[in-house]
């Protein structure tokens, strides 16, 4: 092992020694700076993943989150120095916890939470002219591409994430259901937002998502769901500025 990588591991990891020769400025021993940088490390990376992941650490408890933050941190250390960054592969690292196994909702409720962040730092974009809908002949609409803002992130779970995310974010929200949920993560203005989607809307936008016309898409939508309302759709993606193009397939 490299003196590089020993310096690494022992930094994310207090049960590690102190690097040997570590020294000071003086050519004194650098034990108890190094440590005291660790655990600033730690600390600063511990508190990255509990602003990124509050649900969870709710749901788990803060002792769990912090047993489970610094496993994480060991096996992930950061690659960017931007801590906003930090923690994308935890989702899936929870999937592969095993002392966490038997509660199965943990990782998608962190990918919604991870979404969050996500579309929180994501580009801006201007959103598209509602008009655009009216100007276009009924008979083109099923030609008509449309491109989803940069903020925007689907999620699609077996377990009812919006409901759980809800329950322990908002005062008063209901218990959450006992069936699957699809989630749209839209930023109307500056706050991302979790959107709860009807039966259909998940097909639906990730059709849009690989790029198929909007009559691609909706048929997408009424295989899954034959009572899928477009109108309905559309309707919350103008309202959230989730849209930002809307061109017209000219191919015959």
């Amino acid at each position: 092992m490299s003196r590089q990588s020993e310096f690494r591991r022992a930094i994310l990891d207090p049960a590690r020694p102190v690097p040997p020769d570590l020294l000071d400025g003086r050519n004194g021993s650098a034990g108890w700076r190094f440590s005291v940088y660790r655990n600033n490390v730690t600390l600063s990376l511990t508190e990255a993943l509990e602003q990124t992941f509050p649900v969870i650490r709710k749901l788990i408890g803060p002792q769990a989150f912090a047993t489970v933050a610094g496993a994480y941190l060991r096996a992930h250390p950061p690659t960017s120095p931007v801590l906003s960054r930090y923690g994308a592969e935890f989702p899936d690292y929870l999937a592969r916890f095993k002392p966490l196994a038997q509660l199965g909702y943990l990782p998608d409720t962190a990918r919604l939470e991870r979404a969050l962040v996500d579309s929180y730092h994501a580009a801006d974009a201007t959103p598209v002219d509602p008009a655009i809908f009216a100007r276009t002949a009924p008979e083109d609409l099923p030609r008509l591409h449309l491109r989803l803002a940069p903020a925007a992130r689907l999620l699609c779970s077996p377990w009812p994430i919006h409901g759980i995310w809800r329950f322990n974010t908002e005062e008063g929200a209901p218990q959450p259901p006992h069936h699957a949920q699809d989630v749209l993560v839209t930023r109307p203005e500056y706050d991302p937002l979790p959107r709860l989607l009807p039966p259909g809307g998940a097909a639906f936008l990730a059709a849009i998502a690989a790029d198929a016309p909007l009559g691609t898409a909706m048929d997408r939508a009424t295989e899954t769901s034959p009572d899928f309302d477009l109108s309905t759709l559309l309707g919350l993606l103008l309202q959230d500025n989730a849209i930002a193009d809307a061109t017209l397939d000219m191919a015959p």
